[in-house]
């Protein structure tokens, strides 16, 4: 076995691992950014929980493919930028936000989101999703809001109670 074959052989186990640590995976065109835009790109990532990465499209095809997946093999045609997500949603946001940013310049393919192939259309919908975090904190949010309202009702009886009785020591005293 040629050196370049087992680096290749790496190549590809690193991008099957991150492929299923990760809980959304998108793929655009990264064709026509300069390099600053890059960078920018990649600190965009970073601070969104993701990681922005630039490999062949044959080796990320073979990761693909070896996790059974072959949907994902038109898309894996010209210049391809991946974006591996800590969260369903984060990959998503950040490259529709981008695509916005560099129009025409980026072009989102595609997303590998819960061990699915999602298309175009349906990572624009993830992205306009709200994060697991924002859900958790606007449920959280509306079932505290009854338990407050409900401590409020309740203090404002042991408040009545309270001026009750001292009103009535008072008249006797």
């Amino acid at each position: 076995m040629s050196a370049n074959f087992e680096a290749k052989k790496v190549v590809v186990q690193e991008i099957t691992d991150k492929l299923k640590s990760s809980k959304s995976v998108v793929f655009v065109d990264y064709n026509k950014l300069t390099v600053a835009e890059v960078s920018a790109l990649r600190n965009k990532c970073k601070q969104a929980g993701c990681e922005y990465k630039v490999y062949k499209n044959t080796l990320v095809r073979k990761a693909l493919n070896e996790l059974g997946f072959k949907d994902f093999d038109e898309d894996l045609n010209g210049p391809t930028a991946v974006t591996f997500g800590s969260d369903e949603t984060n990959a998503a946001k950040v490259m529709a936000a981008a695509a916005k940013d560099y129009e025409d310049k980026i072009i989102i393919k595609s997303a590998f989101v819960d061990n699915a192939y999602v298309d175009k259309a349906g990572v624009k919908a993830l992205a306009s999703m709200p994060s697991r975090e924002e859900l958790v904190a606007k449920m959280l949010g509306s079932m505290q809001a009854p338990v407050s309202n409900f401590v409020g009702v309740l203090n404002n009886l042991v408040a009545g109670i309270v001026r009750v009785l001292n009103g009535i020591a008072q008249q006797k005293g």
